[in-house]
């Protein structure tokens, strides 16, 4: 069977066609919910999502006939999306994810209905100040959750890092079910931090190139003890008043923010994560390889750590959303 997966985020649309669990074909576009937040219109939204199938099918050389089944997932469920559907409260397995599924036709987009995967949010209820931080939600990492539970096996709690412009640890249970997640804005902090404040000039190239262990544990030390706004200053003093090159100063800036990530996984109440707990490491090799050199020698990460190749993270949200789809019986 062809399968359709569509990935929209805040800012980009990701489709991928798939025959018989190969991939055959990917298409991408930078267009997302955003642009239905800003514009007020899904115009944009459904103009890029259908022109992005188009360009995948092309690729493929697969005709849009020949498409048995269409999935959608990530942010396009969500209220500036295509179809909005609640999140699933955790603890959520695969089976609550099928079973929650909702079929749409959206005919400028698609000529056949299209199957949208809803996202999780953590279980808490009545927000206020007092609990505001036990509250999480994803759109799409879910698919990509599920996607590493089947292709790592994980049969044991685990954390997953799916690092991005927003950072989500996503928690796992030992029955394979989502049990809250835990979200930070460490990849926009990075940008905005390298290119719109002061240190821009100290940074030159912005983010690091390569990892320079001494100034990425250094960069997490100074967060833990200073706190990050001071820490990242600390860049600006780096390059007025000593010799260390821009791709050190760049690590030091990494290392204050991912490190500030790793606090948050030892205290946050949104997830609670205990010490021993396996984690698995995906996303760019740069922010892999980060994550893996601050987690080494400290007790809490004691745990097997497994940071993630190139392979084992490819196209986790569509493998996630058939994942979910065959569990509907949607497969055939």
């Amino acid at each position: 069977m062809n399968i359709l997966t569509i990935d929209t985020g805040t800012t980009n649309t990701r489709v991928t066609v798939w025959r018989d669990g190969d991939v055959l074909a990917h298409a991408a576009r930078q267009v997302g919910v955003r642009d239905t937040a800003i514009t007020g219109s899904t115009a944009k939204l459904k103009e890029g999502v259908r022109e992005t199938i188009a360009e995948a099918l092309d690729a493929a050389k697969v005709y849009r006939d020949d498409v048995g089944l269409a999935l959608a997932s990530g942010m396009i469920t969500s209220n500036v999306g295509l179809c909005e559907i609640p999140h699933v409260p955790a603890p959520a397995g695969i089976d609550n994810l099928a079973r929650t599924m909702r079929e749409s036709s959206i005919d400028d987009v698609w000529h056949k209905p299209i199957w949208f995967v809803p996202g999780v949010r953590n279980a808490v209820d009545h927000i206020g100040l007092h609990n505001c931080e036990a509250m999480d939600m994803m759109r799409g990492e879910e698919t990509e959750s599920f996607a590493l539970v089947e292709r790592l096996g994980l049969a044991e709690p685990t954390v997953i890092v799916l690092p991005g412009s927003h950072s989500k640890f996503v928690s796992i249970d030992a029955k394979q079910r989502i049990d809250g997640c835990v979200t930070t804005l460490a990849g926009e902090l990075l940008h905005v931090i390298s290119h719109d404040t002061i240190l821009a000039g100290s940074l030159k190239e912005g983010f690091a190139k390569r990892i320079d262990p001494e100034m990425l544990l250094a960069g997490a030390a100074s967060a833990k003890k200073i706190g990050l706004g001071r820490a990242c200053f600390s860049v600006r003093i780096l390059d007025q008043f000593a010799v260390y090159d821009a791709n050190a100063r760049a690590n030091f800036l990494l290392g204050a923010v991912l490190g500030s990530d790793l606090l948050t996984l030892k205290n946050s109440s949104a997830i609670r994560m205990s010490p021993g707990t396996r984690f698995v490491v995906s996303g760019k090799p740069i922010l892999r390889e980060a994550i893996g050199r601050l987690v080494e020698g400290d007790d809490f990460f004691s745990g097997t750590v497994t940071v993630l190749g190139d392979d084992e993270q490819r196209d986790l949200a569509g493998y996630g959303a058939i994942a979910v789809a065959r569990q509907r019986g949607l497969l055939g």
